[in-house]
């Protein structure tokens, strides 16, 4: 099967075909996708700021996080969610859309943003966790997040008034 009949096929299942025609469930998953996303990309945009040393300086970075994960991560799950089910409803015109292919590109580029961070720097965070300034890798991954939070947010945005 190629991808385009793979996109037609989730357009025409029961969940696709009925989120794509209710005049109701498709605003609603759209606008709990939005919340969603204030919740979890909010919530990393004050732990990169925390990583750039320009807000909670005072706080060690590991508190921070610690109180911010239970909202990232719900907020993400529940992102996907609707993401996937938005994406069901519309995976045609999505796929074929190029400001579709750049939001999932910078969302993978945010991943690996997120395992380079976990897989160097942050295991050293115990050296400098209360430093009001991290280390500029730390800078550095804060400041990649941000960019790329809001090109995944501005490439979702202009997908979705042009489509």
């Amino acid at each position: 099967m190629s991808a385009l009949e793979i996109c037609r096929w989730l357009e025409e299942t029961r969940l696709g075909s009925g989120l794509a025609g209710s005049a109701y469930m498709f605003p609603l998953v759209e606008g709990i996708h939005v919340l969603a996303l204030a919740f979890s990309v909010g919530t990393v945009i004050w732990f990169d700021l925390r990583l750039l040393g320009v807000w909670m300086r005072h706080q060690p970075v590991s508190r921070v996080f610690s109180s911010l994960k239970p909202w990232m991560l719900s907020g993400f799950a529940v992102m996907f969610v609707t993401g996937a089910l938005l994406f069901t409803s519309l995976a045609t015109s999505a796929c074929a859309h190029p400001y579709f292919r750049i939001k999932i590109l910078l969302l993978a580029l945010a991943g690996l943003n997120v395992a380079i961070y976990s897989f160097t720097i942050d295991r050293r965070r115990y050296q400098w966790d209360e430093a009001p300034i991290p280390p500029v890798q730390a800078q550095i991954a804060g400041l990649v997040s941000l960019v790329l939070w809001a090109g995944v947010i501005a490439a979702g945005r202009i997908m979705a008034y042009t489509l």
